[in-house]
Order: C-alpha cells, then sequence, then structure tokens
C-alpha cells in the first residue's frame, strides 16, 4: 500500500513538472521541545520526541514562505479557502493525532489557536485550501514516516554537535539534505528544529534537497549545536 501512495505521489509530482506548477515545494518543520522550550514557557509533561510546527509551501526560486491568502493582495487560490474559524469540526476525526503530533508547546496558546495560526500562514496557500483535512493530514503522515534521526548515531547528550554531523547523518538516512535551524540559549547554540523538503504533490512524499542548509541561530558546518535531552529522563524518538 505504502508502495502504491508512493508510485502515485511520484507521478503527481511529474505531472506538475511537465505542467510547470512547480512554483513552490513543501517544507516540513519538526520542533525539537527539550529546546523550544525555556523555563515556565511550556506545558508539562514536555513531549520527548520531535513535534510539528507547521507544514510551509514555500517558493522555488528563493525559498521565501508563499505568503498568506489575501482575497485582495494574494488570491493564490481559484476556490474560496476554509476560514481558519471553520476548520475544526473537518479536523476531529484526525485530533487526537493532532493533539500528540502537533500540539502547541507553549501554554498562552492552545493547539486549536496554533492549528488555526499555521492554516491561516500556511494551508490556505497550500494545494489543499478548502480541505484542511487534507492539509494536516498530509503533515501528519510525512511526520510518521520521516523520523529524521531515528536510528542514526545523533542522540540528545549535553556534550554539542558540528552542525555538519547533524545534517550528513540525516542525508545518510533519507538521501536528501535538511535544513536545520537553531535557537540560544545563554549564548549555547541548540538544536531546535528539523525541516525537511519535498516535491509539490498531493499528497507530497517526494524528499528533496533543502536549498537553506541552516537558519536562525546557526550558520555554518562548524557550528557547535547542543541536542538537549529531556529533563525528565529516558527519551523517546
Amino acid at each position: 500500500m505504502q508502495r502504491h501512495l508512493l508510485v502515485a505521489a511520484v507521478l503527481a509530482t511529474l505531472s506538475l513538472l511537465v505542467s510547470g506548477q512547480t512554483d513552490f515545494f513543501y517544507k516540513l518543520s519538526l520542533q525539537w521541545p527539550p529546546s523550544v522550550c525555556g523555563p515556565s514557557q511550556c506545558g508539562s509533561p514536555i513531549p520527548r520526541t520531535f513535534t510539528i510546527h507547521g507544514l510551509w509551501p514555500q517558493f522555488v526560486t528563493n525559498d521565501r514562505p508563499v505568503p498568506p491568502y489575501n482575497p485582495t493582495t494574494n488570491k493564490c487560490t481559484n476556490v474560496t479557502p476554509t476560514a481558519p474559524g471553520q476548520i475544526l469540526v473537518p479536523l476531529q476525526p484526525i485530533q487526537d493525532q493532532l493533539n500528540e503530533l502537533w500540539p502547541s508547546l507553549l501554554k498562552q496558546t492552545t493547539n486549536v489557536a496554533f492549528w488555526r495560526h499555521e492554516w491561516e500562514k500556511h494551508g490556505m496557500c497550500s494545494d489543499y485550501p478548502d480541505k484542511p483535512h487534507d492539509y494536516f493530514t498530509a503533515a501528519l503522515d510525512l511526520t510518521t514516516t520521516y523520523n529524521p534521526l531515528e536510528g542514526t548515531e545523533v542522540k540528545p547528550r549535553q556534550d554539542p554537535y558540528k552542525a555538519i554531523e547533524i545534517r550528513e547523518a540525516i542525508k545518510a538516512k533519507l538521501g536528501k539534505y535538511p535544513e536545520i535551524s537553531c535557537g540560544k540559549v545563554s549564548n549555547t547554540i541548540q538544536l531546535k528544529e528539523i525541516r525537511l523538503c519535498f516535491e509539490r504533490a498531493k499528497p507530497p512524499v517526494v524528499l528533496r534537497d533543502c536549498p537553506t542548509k541552516y537558519s536562525n541561530q546557526c550558520s555554518d558546518d562548524d557550528n557547535q549545536e547542543k541536542f538537549p535531552p529531556a529533563t525528565s529522563g529516558v527519551l523517546e524518538f
């Protein structure tokens, strides 16, 4: 079944290539909660696995996000997108999965508010403007299929890694390079997000190299990045 889905996605990708509709690709951003959660910022317990930040359409030409839908300045689709306030009913069948894999880590933002934000900013100009269930399902499926560091030698620890070690470990596992995004805590660079890139398709499943190597607080192969362990004991992937 998974092979049939992959073949279908490859054919869909080729169709887009032939038609010239490859103005954007998809970027799946997975965040590492122990790096995101500063003191008292997050609820308890802090997840001990990567969670979803978003699934973002990005322009091929410059790797910038496709701007949010606006009927006047950015009418990116010919259909009427589902309004952010109307997505909860379509998401009910997958809400348990979303709560687990796409939670809002910050206490001041509910899960539903986080999903609405991501839908308004990225989903309404995706290939699923009026199908929030399909958009969020695509992100869930990618997350359960591609765990970027599972089975590699890169594990959470106190000693830092070189940034290139993390990128090469993911490249060796998945065959394509990710984007690494970092934060900084007390002058220590921390691995904050791993972003995987996919060719445009419905659903997106074909990996591609991410055009941006590093973002935010990391910028170089030799950067020393801490992949901090969770404070609650044994880590899960």
